[in-house]
């Protein structure tokens, strides 16, 4: 059962953080004594990553240094508004804080964070000997800026999966039903037209069969960036929307009238189908964040969705939280034709690499204390654990690891898509007006959720106000 396997594994990964900490004894106790007995605090969204950290993590560090964690764990919402203010007011609150890969560059443009490659090496007393930027995956490139200086040490990566529930696709009286309907062997989609199908006979099957079941998930909460988010970061590029239609190389073009693409024809389409599928979705998706989008699925109320890697390994074999364990199959999003080619040679993508990373703020009182944190989470030996305990990886010899091998198989092979197909997704463009951007478009795009207005007259809006938007703040001239 899961719940045994979860607590084996919890049980391990104290060991082994154990392990690692005596066998380091002497760098970690000698490094941390002029700081023993100071508390660093940090906040984080409450996250299987960021709960491992809490769990796990943080006691495993004040016991080897007597530097005591305190760390919040709070919603998304709570954890940008806190961390923004701190830094802002530098109050000095919080001494880490979690950077999501989206947000860096705002973060890094107003200087809010402390130069770890130049802070460890100006201070190499508090350098651990088992601690290297070199050993994280590619997604630690992120949070470097153009010197190639590191801001963060990342704690999770994943990528944004379409997750089918294997039981229903492999039922013969589905397979056959559905084969009569529309003429193909039900599988999991490769195109959005087949996606759609899917999604409409499993809402119709779910009617038939006296089933709380639906064809999909939507990500749509008609009030919350979550669902802005869906669109824009994993809908929109398997149409081939990149970068939301903002060409950076084009005087930040958001508009098709100067050059753009964010109400683009490939847009509208993208966004009218991306509305439609609501209609095949459980009626909580008009107030689901990726929160609720997880738990919908780990309920049995959604045949298919496009749902955070981060979920994925509580869904398929949590059996105290999920009702779908070993049903659940994992592969790559339906994709229209020409952007699998592009993401291929790097002129696209299709899909969200979602992540974070600590940093330090500026406003920080314990700067070095919290620099022996991050290093000593960011140790290979405790990365296993965590990998198995919540599906992020972040450094690449923890592929190999065998129990994370074994992790990969009741994980339907998550971690070797995320090794293999990873480069085929991207983080958010490097923006550093993302907030303002999607603050300014948002209300419109709301608004064609809630059916106030249509998608292409949204989209319109959209560009109109993004490019408003940037020219306040200086991008366009």
């Amino acid at each position: 059962m899961r719940s045994r396997l979860l607590a084996k594994t919890a049980l391990a990964a104290l060991t082994v953080v154990a392990s690692a900490s005596f066998a380091q004894a002497d760098f970690w106790s000698d490094a941390a004594k002029p700081y023993e007995g100071v508390t660093i605090r940090g906040v984080s969204e409450s996250t299987p990553p960021s709960n491992y950290v809490k769990d796990v993590l943080g006691p495993a560090f004040t016991e080897a240094t007597g530097i005591t964690v305190e760390f919040e764990a709070t919603s998304w919402d709570q954890m940008y508004d806190k961390a923004i203010k701190d830094m802002e007011a530098n109050t000095g609150i919080y001494d880490f804080v979690y950077i999501e890969q989206d947000i860096v560059y705002s973060y890094m443009a107003r200087d809010f964070l402390v130069n770890l490659t130049q802070m460890l090496a100006d201070n190499p007393d508090l350098k651990a000997p088992n601690f290297s930027f070199d050993e994280f995956t590619t997604f630690i490139d992120n949070f470097e800026d153009a010197d190639g200086n590191v801001f963060g040490v990342p704690m999770e990566a994943f990528v944004k999966v379409y997750l089918y529930r294997k039981d229903l696709f492999g039922d013969a009286a589905a397979q056959a039903a559905f084969k009569e309907k529309y003429g193909y062997d039900l599988a999991p989609a490769t195109t959005h037209d087949q996606y759609r199908d899917i999604a409409e006979f499993f809402t119709q099957w779910g009617e038939d069969n006296d089933m709380e079941l639906w064809g999909t998930t939507v990500q749509a909460h008609s009030g919350h960036p979550a669902s802005w988010y869906e669109f824009y970061e994993s809908w929109g590029p398997t149409f081939g929307v990149y970068n939301w239609g903002i060409d950076a190389d084009n005087n930040y073009a958001a508009a098709v009238a100067s050059g753009g693409a964010m109400n683009s024809d490939t847009a509208k389409t993208a966004l009218a189908y991306w509305l439609d599928l609501l209609q095949f979705a459980p009626p909580e998706s008009t107030q689901s964040t990726w929160d609720e989008v997880a738990a919908t699925f780990a309920a049995g109320r959604a045949a298919q969705g496009l749902v955070y890697g981060e979920n994925a390994a509580w869904i398929a074999a949590d059996d105290t939280k999920s009702n779908v364990v070993g049903n659940v199959g994992i592969t790559l999003p339906p994709l229209a034709d020409g952007v699998l080619a592009d993401a291929q040679s790097g002129a696209g993508y299709i899909g969200y690499y979602d992540g974070g990373a600590f940093g330090i703020p500026h406003s920080s009182k314990n700067k070095e204390a919290a620099a022996l944190f991050l290093q000593f989470i960011g140790q290979a030996e405790v990365q296993p654990g965590w990998a198995i305990a919540a599906p992020r990886i972040t450094h690449e010899a923890t592929y190999s690891d065998p129990d994370v091998v074994k992790m990969d198989a009741e994980l339907d092979g998550y971690y070797t898509l995320l090794k293999d197909e990873g480069p085929l997704f991207s983080g958010a463009p490097p923006y550093p007006f993302h907030a303002q951007v999607r603050e300014a478009t948002a209300p419109f795009f709301y608004q064609a959720i809630i059916g106030q207005i249509t998608p292409s007259e949204a989209l319109d809006q959209m560009a109109e106000a993004a490019e408003t938007e940037l020219q306040n703040l200086g991008y366009r001239n």
